[in-house]
């Protein structure tokens, strides 16, 4: 038996447990960046969604820790 393997879509729009695994971090974390506004998101009725070219600013405005 042959199992085959899907490609993974290259979404437009990410549901926030979506965004968590793309960036490697906690769910709630998600939902935080977007309380505080630092991670934009629109509303489509009683969901959110992330816009992948928001994430993708998310993460080029993110500043590398010094030591």
């Amino acid at each position: 038996m042959s199992t085959a393997i899907a490609a993974p879509v290259d979404r437009l729009l990410y549901k926030p447990e979506e965004a968590a695994e793309a960036l490697a971090i906690g769910r709630s974390t998600i939902y935080e960046l977007m309380t505080a506004g630092a991670l934009k998101y629109i509303k489509l009725g009683r969901t959110r969604r992330i816009r992948r070219a928001d994430l993708e600013e998310y993460v080029e405005n993110l500043t590398p820790a010094s030591n």
